[in-house]
């Protein structure tokens, strides 16, 4: 009985080890996994991974506006102006030793291009420390006027430079003079009285001139200009000089001359052109 006890109560213990081990070596059951919480994702990180769901701001585009250039008429008038140099005028008025006119003129050719010309005739008497001279003669001078003023709508005012050619022919008269003393100690040499004629004289010259010309009321212009001359010929008489020439002036230097005059003229329209001309764009 004893024996039987034992062996019993020995098959016992070997079958709890044994469930025992089954348990510890038989497959756990599988849990259901849990998400995990979304980290910090920078956001250039997020563009790349992801495309955003919201639109993105539409940009406003300026429409395409034409410009238009709006235009007006202008009307170009072409005529002659006749007028007279004031200067030479009224010179008698305070120079004793000096009478003259000059008439003046100009056609306008183009837009900008005008032919001019200028006639006039001349008396005038030289007293010099030395000499005492008297010229008479007439000229006349020709050539163009380019104006570099843009005028607006009917203003028809010019600033110009221009080329003219001169020509004249006159005399001389020696009225009196007195021989040069290099050596005054004895007091300066006696006025001589001489009368002599010299006829039959000439020159030409070329001019270089820059004038103005204003609209002052209908029609009438007054103006000035500068004159530099430059002689090409010149016939003298022998044993004289020319020292005046009748619309160049006096000379100095033997070749050089100026010249200015300040004249009133009248323009007589002969026929208008009209022009379109642009005046602002709008849009």
């Amino acid at each position: 009985m004893k024996h039987t006890l034992r062996s019993f109560f020995s098959f016992f213990l070997v079958l709890a080890l044994t469930v025992v081990q089954a348990q510890e070596t038989s497959p756990k059951p599988k849990t259901p996994k849990q998400s995990l919480p979304e980290k910090n994702i920078p956001a250039t990180e997020k563009t790349e991974q992801e495309i955003p769901s919201t639109p993105l701001p539409l940009v406003e585009i300026e429409p395409v506006v034409k410009k238009e250039l709006t235009t007006t008429q202008k009307t170009d008038r072409y005529g002659v102006r006749v007028g007279l140099d004031l200067y030479k005028l009224t010179r008698a008025l305070y120079d004793k030793n000096y009478k003259g006119i000059e008439l003046v003129g100009d056609y306008r050719l183009t837009k900008k291009y005008f032919l001019a010309a200028e006639l006039g005739n001349e008396n005038k008497t030289t007293d010099d420390d030395r000499v005492n001279f008297t010229t008479k003669g007439s000229y006349i001078k020709a050539g163009f006027d380019y104006n570099a003023y843009e005028n607006w709508l009917d203003m028809e005012n010019i600033i110009s430079i221009g080329l003219r050619y001169g020509f004249s022919t006159f005399n001389q008269q020696l009225n009196n003079y007195r021989i040069y003393n290099s050596n005054p100690y004895f007091g300066e040499t006696p006025i001589i009285s001489s009368g002599k004629s010299f006829d039959g004289l000439s020159a030409s010259w070329i001019e270089v001139v820059a004038g103005v010309k204003a609209k002052v009321f209908n029609n009438v212009f007054m103006g000035f200009s500068l004159r530099l001359n430059r002689l090409i010929t010149n016939k003298e008489p022998e044993n004289f000089s020319n020292l005046y020439i009748p619309g160049f002036n006096r000379t100095y230097d033997g070749s050089f001359g100026v010249g200015f005059n300040y004249t009133v003229t009248y323009f007589v329209p002969i026929y208008k052109k009209k022009i379109k001309i642009p005046v602002k764009e709008k849009k």
